[in-house]
């Protein structure tokens, strides 16, 4: 019932917002702001109290509403004379209106916001403003206003360290209780992992760091298939000569470099999940698209390559030049999905810099990392071809690269598809694709090597796609659909817990599933947990809400909450049975 009447409510602001947007005249809040001394001195603290008059027979939000979707009342100062140190909210009301049977907080009538602001060293001498802003959203008994702010300026003197200063405003500020504790909208530097070596570190060292980082990516699981894919690609390019393979493999590094870039721009700017476009069915239908283009072209219907007027003008041949490039950014994409705690650290600390240049060559330090033993691949696969009889049985390979990437594509479009189509789809290419290369395909038969190497893939291939189809019966622990109902049922028992978020294109998600949870011991010590599961595979008001709520910022995330409530630890990628069993036994 709860969760109608939220629904309601809802919609309830929503048509009221849309309503009051044309009552242009009202000011439903009025602020100002009082000072704790006469004057400042550089480096120096002060605090300040900002009245806010509520106009009468209305309220506004408070700091921390009862519920999500509801607009808190917050004191926002954008200034580069000052820093906000601390901030404390007023003693809100809980109060039932109309429009809803639970009480909601609120504040109303006449109330302060105290803040402790600090001086920066380098501010000028003189008066200096410092814009005050209260962001808020009011409502009576029967309607809310669009969400609006009241505005006001602090004007002060900054004198030397030897000017004299006195106390003002004292009455305001006795009443007043600043703790100096840090906001919840003060950025902290982070004590673990990525974000405290970026921190204090230059920005070479961080640079560096990154791209050790991005080199030691190449060793997760769902990097693998992009290994005998570039070697396939490279292998039909330039006809095995070093130069132009080299050329070649640095178009696609700057490829990969590009999508992690674009990945660290907008992460920089909103600190969405990484990996989140793959949440968007047009986006996975495209990146499908891409993968069949490419396998035509390994089946040899046609070569990507610049166009002919291009090329005249650049002096001579430079095949696949773009298709390299393309190819690099397709690979980029493949290997985002597959988020580790080195690049979940880097994403947190980025999103929390919230600077754009910063985002861009972090991200492209650990693409290039991540690149360099492509481009090495690429000129490896040069060596290939020049074997002897290489262009009758490399064409056999090209082909049987052909199939892997038209199967990568019905993996991407597998989450959109209707689960009775997804369970079988893949698995009937593959079978149709083995059984083609095995008794059909007699391209470079006569080289026996090939044939062997073949024959042996096709089985290898058609064996695990009939695995695939087979009914198997696989414990797994009881899980329960997160809502926020039993999550909070969950906290009020005193239970242990773990919210698992997951999402269908993640593969280390599928991992932990096959692997870490199927494990009967780690089903045994879960059996003392309540286990929540969240599913982010599609993006959603509803599991935005849930994301910024846990500070979710990639897949796959798993939270472990002790019976007091706390979380004491989170787990970003895949670990097997033991590990996690270690970890669970360590959850109080």
């Amino acid at each position: 019932m709860k969760k109608y009447l939220n629904i309601l409510l809802v919609i309830f602001l929503l048509a009221t917002s849309i309503n009051a947007q044309f009552d242009f005249d009202a000011n439903y809040v009025k602020i100002k702001t009082f000072s704790s001394f006469n004057k400042v001195q550089p480096n120096g603290e002060i605090k300040i109290a900002v009245e806010l008059n509520i106009l009468e027979h209305y309220h506004i939000n408070s700091n921390k509403p009862k519920d999500d979707f509801l607009i808190p009342t917050e004191l926002i100062i954008k200034s580069e004379d000052v820093t906000v140190s601390t901030v404390a909210y007023p003693n809100a009301k809980d109060v039932t209106f109309s429009f809803s049977d639970e009480k909601v907080s609120v504040y109303d009538g006449k109330e302060f916001v105290g803040a402790v602001l600090k001086i920066s060293e380098s501010v000028k001498r003189g008066i200096i403003k410092i814009p005050i802003e209260i962001s808020y959203q009011a409502c009576n008994d029967q309607s809310c206003m669009a969400p609006s702010s009241a505005y006001d300026t602090l004007q002060i003197e900054v004198v030397n360290s030897s000017t004299p200063i006195s106390e003002v405003n004292q009455e305001i500020f006795s009443k007043l209780d600043i703790s100096y504790t840090p906001t919840e909208t003060t950025v902290e530097k982070s004590d673990d992992g990525i974000a405290s070596t970026l921190e204090s570190s230059g920005l070479f060292l961080s640079l560096l760091f990154v791209f050790l980082g991005g080199l030691a990516l190449n060793l997760t699981p769902c990097v693998y298939p992009l290994i005998p894919i570039t070697i396939g690609y490279f292998g039909g390019q330039s006809e095995g000569k070093t130069s132009k393979l080299f050329i070649l493999g640095v178009l696609y590094v700057l490829g990969m470099a590009l999508t992690y870039s674009v990945v660290g721009v907008v992460t920089a700017l909103s600190g969405a999940v990484f990996g989140a476009l793959l949440q968007n069915p047009i986006v996975i239908v495209i990146i499908a698209a891409v993968f069949v283009v490419l396998a035509l072209s390994m089946f040899g219907l046609y070569e990507i390559k610049a166009p002919d007027a291009l090329v005249a003008k650049a002096g001579g041949a430079r095949s696949g030049v773009f298709g390299a490039f393309f190819m690099g950014l397709t690979m980029g994409v493949v290997a985002a999905p597959c988020i580790g705690p080195f690049v979940l650290g880097l994403v947190t600390y980025v999103a929390a810099k919230g600077d754009v240049f910063y985002g861009f060559i972090m991200f492209f330090a650990l693409a290039v990392g991540m690149g360099v033993p492509y481009l090495f691949l690429a000129m490896f696969s040069g060596r290939i071809k020049s074997l002897p009889r290489a262009g009758f049985w490399m064409d056999g390979v090209r082909n049987i690269f052909g199939f892997i990437l038209i199967a990568m594509a019905i993996y991407f479009v597998n989450p959109i598809l209707p689960k009775v189509v997804a369970h079988y789809l893949l698995p009937i290419f593959l079978i149709g694709a083995g059984v083609y290369l095995l008794f059909i395909d007699k391209l470079a038969n006569d080289v026996k090597g090939y044939r062997i190497f073949k024959s042996v893939f096709s089985i290898v291939m058609i064996v695990a796609a009939s695995w695939m189809l087979w009914p198997v019966e696989k414990s797994a622990p009881n899980w329960e659909k997160y809502s926020n109902e039993n999550y909070k049922a969950g906290l009020q028992n005193n239970d242990k817990m773990i919210i698992d978020f997951y999402a269908d294109w993640c593969i280390p998600c599928k991992e932990l599933d096959a692997i870490t949870f199927s494990d009967k011991k780690v089903i045994s010590t879960l059996s003392d947990f309540k286990s929540l599961k969240v599913n982010m595979t599609n993006s959603s008001d509803a599991t935005e809400l849930i994301r910024e709520k846990f500070k979710i910022v990639g897949m796959p995330t798993i939270l472990f909450i002790d019976s007091k409530g706390n979380e004491v630890h989170r787990l970003t990628g895949f670990v097997d049975a033991e590990e996690f069993e270690k970890i669970l036994n360590s959850v109080k």
